[in-house]
């Protein structure tokens, strides 16, 4: 058989998985309600690098704004081993089979750092864990709050998680040693559900406008598709305005108030997602002051942005590494289930500790604050706010 010809064969088994895959999104169940559990379990993975030591500091503060309801049982911890990079080396697997039966037995999960293996590293060129957790769970939409008061920024992004030049991102098609192919996927019910979710967001929190981000002009039938998508959508919420970006100009001009203008939640295709919304935590402050929300109708994974910080490690600067980022997903995870005022004191504890009042400041050096003594000052805060 000719290349041409294996390439085709393997194109065919791709759009029939993916045509299956469409069928069991739209008989997806609905979505959990959080209010009705007894009990909500909460899966943690700290992950590689930093992540354990990060982790530790977020559970400490998750503790403190969620006492009472760890106290009498309603929210439990449950830890996840099996993760480590090491481990998924050993076993060849970047998401162990035992680790996603105890993933899937949680509701939400808090999630540090972890290692993507890149070619050239010494390591087995696993796919991303990250990945496989959010196709596995059907967590299709990556929500990324954005805050810069000083510039009138509150924004919040709803970036597709699944499909785009992702989903089949370990799939291309190598014709021969001259042509490599890989896909960009896009499904109408993918992303009508990501902007249903977007829309639901913007009507309960009293945003009126939702601005679509596309290459469409270039990208014609996938990014041209998702704007149709979102603006049929749009149809059902007559109150909310739609706007349009082109990705290259958002990533450019974003933080001109002419060109922003209007803008409150944000919605955008995988791969521009992934770009628009780390250049924005950047704007605000770097990464590790971002979180992302991964939503699903049945589970919800909460994680910082940023990756393994292997630099820190090295240079025994681990234990120095801002936590803030993990902490963030934190509160976006107890607003996800149900105690969004939990997380309005941590964000003033935030704002009080990083920018009134500075008393202890941390810079990832070993001559300012480390991980620990930066959390310690935030809990103190958080433990005023909640007493007066």
């Amino acid at each position: 058989m000719d290349n041409i010809s294996i390439a085709q064969d393997k194109f065919v088994e791709l759009i029939k998985s993916e045509l299956e895959r469409i069928e069991r999104v739209k008989s997806s169940k609905e979505p959990k309600d959080f209010s009705k559990l007894h009990k909500i379990k909460i899966g943690i993975l700290p992950g590689d690098g930093i992540g354990p030591i990060i982790m530790e500091q977020a559970e400490r503060v998750l503790k403190e704004l969620a006492k009472e309801e760890f106290e009498s049982g309603k929210l439990e911890l449950v830890h996840i081993e099996g993760m480590t990079i090491e481990n998924r080396v050993k076993l060849n697997q970047s998401l162990p089979d035992e680790v996603m039966e105890e993933v899937k037995k949680c509701d939400v999960i808090l999630k540090g750092p972890m290692v993507t293996p890149r070619h050239g590293e010494g390591l087995p060129n696993l796919v991303s864990a990250n990945s496989l957790l959010r196709r596995g769970l059907d967590l299709f939409a990556a929500v990324r709050p954005i805050k810069i008061p000083e510039k009138n920024i509150d924004w919040t992004f709803f970036r597709e998680n699944i499909e785009g030049e992702y989903i089949w991102g370990n799939k291309g098609i190598q014709v021969n040693d001259d042509l490599a192919v890989d896909f960009k996927v896009q499904t109408m019910p993918g992303s009508k559900r990501l902007a249903r979710a977007a829309f639901e967001f913007a009507r309960k929190n009293g945003k009126k406008n939702v601005t679509i981000v596309t290459k469409a002009n270039i990208v014609k039938l996938a990014d041209g598709n998702f704007i149709k998508a979102v603006r049929e959508v749009g149809e059902d919420y007559p109150e909310i305005e739609i706007q349009e970006r082109l990705v290259d100009a958002m990533a450019a001009k974003m933080m001109d108030s002419e060109f922003n203008k209007g803008i409150e939640v944000i919605v955008l295709p995988n791969l521009y997602g992934d770009i628009v919304t780390d250049v924005a935590a950047e704007h605000q402050g770097g990464l590790g002051t971002a979180s992302s929300s991964n939503i699903g109708d049945q589970y919800g994974l909460f994680e910082a942005i940023h990756g393994t910080a292997p630099f820190l490690i090295e240079h025994g600067r681990g234990e120095y590494a801002d936590p803030s980022s993990l902490i963030r997903a934190a509160g976006q995870m107890l607003v996800h289930i149900g105690y969004k005022d939990k997380n309005d004191i941590l964000e003033e504890a935030f704002e009080i500790c990083t920018k009134k009042e500075r008393k202890v400041v941390l810079t990832t050096y070993k001559e300012d604050a480390s991980t620990r003594e930066f959390t310690d000052y935030l809990i103190e805060t958080i433990q005023k706010l909640k007493s007066n």
